[in-house]
């Protein structure tokens, strides 16, 4: 990885975290076509500069982390699914973390539901404060959120949907997923960057920078893009990110089994 590498995934990262789309996806492609996807540091950077994007959630909603104890609690409640299912799936989860055909597939039938979503379910009615959010609501939604650890589904998709499917509003299930981000990429990057130390690998002086650079520019990026998504979101639906994700979801398994027919050849 070089020093321009690092800002544009961290440019990725920041636009892609907090819109249903796919970070992961995203960032999967993005380092293959770098050609260091397989290098265990861009593994961890991937990761790591999500502490960046979860700070301009801090930072956007400030008040709204410090209204009660039992937004916590919710928050912990709607977290418990991903720390069960990580823990029991990491292996195979790392796994399909390389396997571009899985992102696409994912891409396309997420993209699917995503034009079909705002027909489902009701636009604003129901739920439109995250505070009348029950504890079991918050569960169903982790449970939903479980479904982001299959690359290309796209975690705050996944938990959109799922807030939604509970009678929250879309803003209400957009912000609930924003919230429970935070949680959620926080364990994610401690048991990664355990795991990498665990594995004897010591980060260089550069490598340090890079996650420097990376967790600043994701943090600028993901305040413009929460900002603008929130706002385009209650306005316009989901339509337009169903669209992009068919697009580049057929895409990607165009170019993988071109590749492909050229190494037969």
């Amino acid at each position: 990885m070089d020093y321009l590498q690092a800002i544009i995934l961290a440019i990725i990262e920041g636009i892609t975290e907090f819109l249903p789309v796919s970070s992961t996806g995203h960032m999967i492609i993005a380092s293959s076509f770098f050609g260091i996807a397989q290098d265990d540091f861009t593994k961890l950077f991937t990761i790591v500069i999500q502490l960046g994007t979860i700070l301009s959630v801090v930072v956007l909603y400030f008040k709204r982390f410090f209204q009660s104890i039992d937004f916590y609690f919710k928050l912990l409640v709607a977290f418990i699914p991903a720390v069960i299912f990580g823990l029991l799936f990491s292996k195979k989860i790392d796994a399909l973390l390389e396997n571009p055909v899985t992102v696409a597939i994912s891409l396309l039938i997420g993209g699917i539901i995503l034009l079909k979503v705002d027909d489902w379910f009701s636009k604003e009615d129901g739920i439109t404060s995250t505070d009348e959010i029950s504890y079991v609501t918050a569960f169903k939604i982790g449970l939903f959120q479980c479904l982001a650890m299959i690359p290309g589904v796209s975690r705050s998709g996944a938990s959109i949907v799922g807030g939604m499917s509970q009678k929250l509003s879309r803003t209400t299930a957009a912000e609930f997923s924003f919230f429970l981000a935070v949680p959620t990429m926080l364990g994610a990057t401690i048991k990664k960057c355990y795991d990498y130390y665990k594995e004897g690998f010591v980060l260089t002086d550069d490598q340090i920078n890079f996650l420097i650079i990376g967790n600043v520019v994701g943090f600028i990026v993901a305040l413009i893009a929460i900002k603008s998504f929130i706002g385009y979101l209650s306005k316009n639906g989901f339509k337009l990110f169903g669209y992009y994700r068919i697009v580049v979801g057929i895409a990607l398994l165009l170019i993988h089994f071109f590749i492909q027919k050229l190494d037969v050849l």
